[in-house]
């Protein structure tokens, strides 16, 4: 059988999204999951990777269900050393699980999937010149989650609720903010689920992209 490799940015395993990836997969390939915060506790997490002021600002899930907030320059050598130790175990499709941008990442061969580069050109052709609006984490990613759509010709609207710690009502305070100010809602980050996506398209009243459904089934095409 095939394998897909899937890192996070977080820790492994990723048992809250990586069925929504595996139900893509419908069994053509084996999960292969690693972290780049694998083995690291909570307060050394907090204590050495948390963001600088400038820095650009990341939040994922702990094995333990913990959140945190992890700046993208302290942990791109470990997340760059996780897909190079992937593909040394042979894996030859690599999945990053973050909609976020990651300069410089690299494979030798094998195929390296950022999400950051599949996602902002598949919303705009969906889009058709709609009005989309974006579910982030946190507010203070706003400018950088936006930036990514700004050399498609977009400028979607924004609204922050973490999958990992807003409430259902910070939920429906997001999403009601695109009633009648947007036409498609794309949930801009991987660790959003159904359950999310069922909320903002209650709330909110138009359909919801869910960014690791609809890239786990672009993946499944290469396995």
């Amino acid at each position: 059988m095939d394998k897909l490799g899937m890192i996070t940015i977080g820790q492994a395993p990723r048992t809250d999204v990586a069925p929504i990836v595996e139900r893509a997969l419908e069994g053509r390939a084996e999960l292969i999951q690693a972290g780049a915060l694998d083995g690291l506790s909570f307060a050394y997490i907090q204590e050495h990777l948390s963001p600088s002021p400038g820095e650009y600002v990341l939040t994922s899930r702990l094995t333990t269900g913990e959140s945190v907030v992890i700046s993208r320059e302290k942990i791109q050598p470990l997340l760059q050393e996780k897909i190079t130790r992937m593909e040394e175990q042979g894996i030859r499709t690599i999945l990053l699980l973050c909609t976020g941008v990651f300069p410089g990442l690299h494979t030798r061969t094998a195929f390296l999937i950022e999400p950051d580069h599949v996602l902002p050109p598949v919303i705009k052709a969906m889009s058709g010149g709609r009005r989309v609006g974006l579910i982030g984490p946190l507010e203070e990613q706003k400018d950088n989650l936006k930036l990514k759509f700004n050399p498609h010709g977009m400028n979607p609207g924004f609204a922050a609720a973490s999958p990992y710690s807003s409430s259902e009502e910070e939920f429906r305070h997001a999403a009601g903010q695109f009633k009648d100010q947007a036409d498609l809602i794309v949930l801009d980050c991987m660790g959003y689920t159904d359950v999310h996506r069922e909320l903002a398209a209650r709330y909110a009243g138009v359909p919801v992209v869910l960014s690791n459904a609809l890239i786990g089934k672009l993946v499944s095409e290469m396995v």
